[in-house]
């Protein structure tokens, strides 16, 4: 039975499903206890964990919006957020994130991208319409294993490298909006509007 969070982890890392890692949220966990989000939307699911540990740090009728593409993690994902009886604060859409991002038009406080790096500046762009003023854009993987910042060319990776290269330049070059990109995890970006 995975009834507490640290179970739910341990499912998702003993079956190889990718989770966030512990030091890329402990830095998020850091900026939400100063922000304090009422709306967070998450691009990438998984089996719920990152989303049941943000739940901790929402307002008190804060919501989570989280989108995952893949039906049998989605279904994982809606028991372990009922387990730990977070249904009335995370809200699943199953789908692909390409078209349903087009679709929301509500604005979040923070938005977490975790989901196919190759479609990184696609999400970002319905990120930045998304985003409330202060709000703050964090994209977890941004370095994906080092590849990024390297010359690795390898055909398998190539086009998720080249995007997240693409997201990173627009992030930290667009004179609209500030980022720092941090060496936690698999690398992790947290784009701010300029005041």
């Amino acid at each position: 039975m995975k009834d507490t969070i640290i179970d739910i982890k341990q499912t998702a890392l003993e079956a190889h499903i990718p989770i966030i890692m512990d030091d890329t949220l402990l830095e998020i966990e850091k900026r939400m206890k100063e922000s304090k989000p009422t709306k967070i939307l998450e691009i990438g699911t998984a089996v719920g964990y990152s989303a049941i540990c943000f739940s901790k740090f929402l307002t008190e009728n804060g919501k989570i919006v989280t989108i995952e593409r893949d039906i049998e993690r989605a279904n994982e994902a809606k028991e372990n957020i009922n387990k730990m009886k977070l249904e009335d604060k995370i809200n699943i859409i199953v789908g692909d994130a390409v078209e349903i991002l087009p679709t929301l038009n509500e604005k979040y406080d923070m938005i977490f991208i975790d989901a196919a790096k190759g479609k990184y500046p696609f999400f970002l762009k319905e990120a930045l319409r998304l985003l409330a003023d202060n709000g703050t854009i964090f994209a977890d993987n941004i370095l994906y294993k080092g590849y990024v910042m390297s010359d690795y060319n390898k055909h398998k990776q190539r086009t998720a490298v080249r995007n997240l290269r693409e997201y990173i330049k627009e992030v930290t070059e667009s004179p609209n909006l500030e980022t720092e990109i941090l060496e936690v995890g698999d690398g992790l970006a947290v784009t701010k509007r300029k005041e």
